[in-house]
């Protein structure tokens, strides 16, 4: 009898809730006109296009933002854009708005992505004025970026690793049962707004928060200490190369960098097919094949701090493959060389399934994209992090500013301005020293021809005859 007034009390439940739902439904209504509109598939970026970083500690800390400028810099070598990092340590929302005008919309963007959330929801359990004030303040946001013409590119705040916090307690800090348990769902929660607020308006969209936490919780099947945030809240250099991945692939840029295939067919011309690039000079040679190949960029190759990403996500086989397949070679192993460096060594029929390159250290067109990593490197370590710690000081100044409420405040926000004194010659001296690292990037950056030969080096043993 019990479980019968069980059910239905919960049938006449669930019937009390449908109808109310059906009343505020009926009660909204309909718009006139509605179009829904599409989320960005793929970034259109012409030669001379502005892309501005927006965000707080995690893009200040320029890795994820140096690995996706890698992504331009090698893959599409052609194209140059004028890259800015916006990020500012401890930055919420309102900050980004406090120094839009000349840390955003100056630049002239065409795409703004956006990084926030992390700060905004204040390290504790979901709290609904808290997450209040963040939606009113990114609202803003996107609507400031949206009147400058540009295209906002809206992304889910990072992962909150818990358990790092637990492995890797510093010290002076008490962490709340809210913060341990729950604070890695409260930024789900305000990042599934913002894949609404991009499907409905038909912004873009990069989801970090998924990659970063899938990934760590497959790593974890193994090693149970595994973690890619080591402090709980910003991505270590690997966790920083997931971010990068993610913004290539939900940004429409994913794509193999080339693909040769070879038929040797008997002539000394053999017959080519290719991807990426323009092969000049095919050969049959008694011993193999040779050809000359000059690619239209460079593999995807970020420094070696950031190697453990790169693996996690298999970035080069995903974003940047680079393979050669040969078929009709007589049996046996063959040695590949590009311009006289010997490379590795294949068989003909691992050969004739393809083999990939675009993670060999060895080729040439590798180490010429980790020159362009490093330059790149030291271009962010240098003036760019210097640029953004400018705007950090203002950052302070304007929350002191904002808040003060007597004349000692007022008193103290005055002598924080006259230390900005400069502030908008020392950002452009910074903002110099850039232009100047990556012109050198574009002096290294820039395909060249490369002569690929393959050479039989041992024939493939005979099988003992049978009776």
């Amino acid at each position: 009898m019990a479980l019968r007034n069980l059910l239905r009390f919960s049938l006449v439940l669930v019937l009390f809730l449908f109808t109310s739902a059906a009343w505020t439904f009926a009660d909204e209504p309909a718009k006139e006109g509605y179009v829904p509109q599409a989320p960005l598939k793929k970034l259109d970026l012409q030669n001379g296009d502005s892309f501005v970083f927006l965000g707080d500690s995690i893009t200040h800390q320029c890795l994820y933002t140096q690995y996706v400028e890698d992504f331009f810099y090698q893959r599409m070598p052609h194209l140059r854009l004028k890259f800015h990092n916006s990020g500012v340590g401890g930055a919420r929302a309102w900050d980004a708005l406090a120094r839009f005008d000349e840390d955003v919309a100056a630049y002239k963007p065409k795409y703004v992505s956006i990084l926030l959330g992390m700060n905004d929801g204040t390290y504790q359990s979901f709290d609904q004025a808290t997450f209040d004030a963040y939606h009113r303040d990114m609202t803003t946001v996107i609507e400031k970026i949206v009147a400058t013409g540009a295209t906002p590119l809206l992304m889910t705040p990072t992962m909150y690793d818990s358990r790092a916090s637990r492995m890797f307690p510093r010290k002076g800090r008490t962490y709340s049962d809210g913060l341990l348990t729950q604070y890695n769902a409260v930024l789900t929660y305000y990042g599934t707004w913002l894949r609404g607020v991009a499907t409905e308006n038909g912004y873009g969209f990069v989801d970090m928060w998924g990659p970063l936490n899938n990934l760590t919780i497959a790593a974890r099947k193994t090693d149970p200490a595994f973690t890619i945030i080591k402090d709980a809240i910003h991505p270590d250099a690997p966790g920083q190369a997931v971010m990068a991945v993610a913004m290539i692939d939900d940004l429409g840029l994913k794509a193999p960098l080339s693909n040769i295939r070879i038929q040797v067919n008997g002539k000394d011309t053999p017959k080519v097919t290719s991807m990426g690039g323009i092969i000049s000079d095919p050969k049959h040679t008694p011993k193999g094949v040779e050809f000359a190949w000059l690619a239209k960029g460079l593999p995807w190759v970020l420094p070696e701090e950031a190697a453990v990403g790169v693996n996690l996500t298999k970035l080069g086989h995903k974003n940047s493959r680079e393979a050669l397949e040969i078929h009709g070679l007589a049996p046996g192993r063959y040695e590949l060389s590009i311009d006289g460096t010997v490379v590795g060594t294949w068989s003909s029929e691992q050969l004739s399934r393809h083999v990939e390159l675009q993670a060999n250290d060895k080729t040439p067109q590798y180490q010429q994209a980790l020159e362009v990593a490093h330059r790149n490197r030291s271009r962010n370590s240098g003036p760019v992090r210097n640029l953004r710690n400018e705007w950090r000081r203002f950052q302070r100044y304007a929350r002191a500013k904002h808040a003060a409420q007597t004349d000692e405040a007022r008193k103290e926000v005055a002598e924080m301005e006259l230390g900005l004194e400069g502030l908008s010659e020392r950002v452009a001296r910074h903002a110099a020293d850039a232009k100047k690292l990556e012109d050198r990037i574009f002096a290294v950056n820039q395909p060249i021809p490369r002569m690929y030969v393959l050479t039989r080096v041992v024939a493939e043993a005979k099988k003992p005859a049978t009776n």
